[in-house]
C-alpha cells in the first residue's frame, strides 16, 4: 500500500487533529477539534467525510463526551447527537453502540475514560487494517492493464487508512497492474473531481477527471473496464446505499456488460435492515445544487432536491470486496452461469 502523504484523523496531546476537506483542493489545512460538539459539527459540514472516518470519529467523540460530559443525562444527550450526525452512512452508529459497550463495562472504574479513549483508538486502528485487506482482496478483480470508474471518493481522505475502493486501485498498481482512473466530479459536493483527483494525483496514480454526464459516453467506446466505488450502507441482501449517482453509474454498466465492484468493511454491513428500501436517506442543505464554488448557479428561491445517497440493488452488483472476502452478488452468478 502507498506510504501516504497526509492523514485524515490524528489524536494528539488530547484533541483530534483533522484534515478539513472542505478546503481541499485549494489548501492542505489540519484543524483540531476539543470537544465532542466540535466533531458532531465536522462530521455535518463534510470536513470529515466517508462512512468509515467519521465512524472512526464518532468513536473518539464519545471518549471526549466521557470526560467532559457532567452527568449521565448529558452524556445521553450528546451521544444521541453524535449517532444522529449523519443518519445513512452506518459505520458511524456501529462505532457508537461498540463505544457504549465499553462505557457501560468501565462504569464504575476510575480509568473508565482511558478505557474509552483506547477503544476509540483500537476502532482506528482497526479501519486502517480493513483497508489493507480490502485492497488484497479486490486488487485479483483487477484488470493488468485497463481503466477503473470509480465516483465520489472512498480513498484515504474517507477512512482512517488507505481506503476502499482506492485501496483496491493502490494495491493493483503496487503489484505491477497498469491501470488508469477517471473519476467523475460527483455533484453537488464535487467529491471526485476536488477529493479523489487530488488524492490519486499524490500517489501518483494516471487520473483523469470526468463530469458526471460523461460515464455512459465513454462506456459506449469501451473505454471503461470495470466500475469500483465504496459504500455508507449495505442491506442484509446486498443492497447498496452509497454517494448519489452510484446507482446511475450501476444501470449504465450493466448495460454495457461492465463489471460493477463495491469495496467496504465489514463494520458497513447492517444487520438489522432487510433491504435498501429500508435505508434512511440523508437530505442535504440546497445551497449545495444552487451554489457552486462560492457563486450562486440557480435561481433565487427555486425549490431544490438534494439526497446525498442512493441505493443500488444488488442485481446490478458483481461482487462486493470486503476486508473478510469477495461476496460475489446475484448479477455475477446470472453471468457466469448464462
Amino acid at each position: 500500500m502507498p506510504t501516504l502523504k497526509f492523514h485524515t484523523i490524528k489524536w494528539l496531546d488530547g484533541q483530534l487533529e483533522i484534515l478539513d476537506q472542505t478546503l481541499l483542493p485549494a489548501q492542505e489545512k489540519y484543524v483540531r477539534l476539543s470537544d465532542a460538539r466540535e466533531v458532531i459539527t465536522a462530521i455535518k459540514t463534510l470536513q470529515l467525510r466517508g462512512a468509515p472516518l467519521i465512524g472512526v470519529a464518532a468513536a473518539y467523540a464519545v471518549a471526549m463526551a466521557a470526560s467532559t460530559c457532567r452527568s449521565r443525562i448529558e452524556f445521553a444527550v450528546t451521544v444521541n447527537e453524535i449517532k444522529s450526525a449523519r443518519p445513512t452512512a452506518v459505520n458511524l452508529s456501529w462505532a457508537v453502540e461498540r463505544m457504549l459497550i465499553s462505557y457501560h463495562t468501565f462504569a464504575e472504574t476510575p480509568d473508565r475514560a482511558e478505557r474509552l479513549l483506547e477503544q476509540a483508538q483500537r476502532i482506528h486502528q482497526e479501519d486502517a487494517e480493513m483497508c489493507e485487506r480490502i485492497g488484497v482482496f479486490g486488487a485479483e478483480l483487477m484488470p493488468e492493464d485497463g481503466a477503473v470508474l470509480t465516483h465520489c471518493n472512498a480513498g484515504a481522505l474517507a477512512t482512517a487508512g488507505c481506503g476502499t475502493a482506492l485501496a483496491v486501485i493502490y494495491q493493483a498498481a503496487r503489484q505491477g497492474k497498469k491501470l488508469s482512473v477517471f473519476t467523475d466530479e460527483t455533484r453537488p459536493v464535487l467529491q471526485g473531481s476536488r477529493l479523489t483527483a487530488w488524492e490519486l494525483m499524490r500517489e501518483g496514480i494516471d487520473v483523469t477527471l470526468i463530469t458526471d454526464s460523461m460515464a455512459g459516453h465513454l462506456m459506449s467506446r469501451r473505454i471503461i473496464d470495470c466500475v469500483i466505488v465504496g459504500a455508507d450502507r449495505i442491506a442484509i441482501n446486498y443492497d447498496v446505499a452509497n454517494k448519489i449517482g452510484t446507482y446511475s453509474l450501476a444501470v449504465l454498466a450493466k448495460e454495457h456488460g461492465i463489471p460493477f465492484y463495491v469495496a467496504a468493511p465489514t463494520s458497513t454491513f447492517d444487520h438489522q435492515i432487510a433491504s435498501g428500501i429500508d435505508i434512511e436517506i440523508e437530505q442535504r442543505d440546497p445551497s449545495e445544487v444552487t451554489n457552486c464554488g462560492g457563486s450562486t448557479i440557480a435561481p433565487e428561491h427555486v425549490r431544490v432536491y438534494n439526497p446525498a445517497f442512493d441505493v443500488t440493488p444488488n442485481h446490478l452488483i458483481t461482487a462486493i470486496i470486503t476486508d473478510r472476502e469477495i461476496i460475489r452478488c446475484k448479477r455475477w452468478a446470472e453471468q457466469t452461469n448464462s
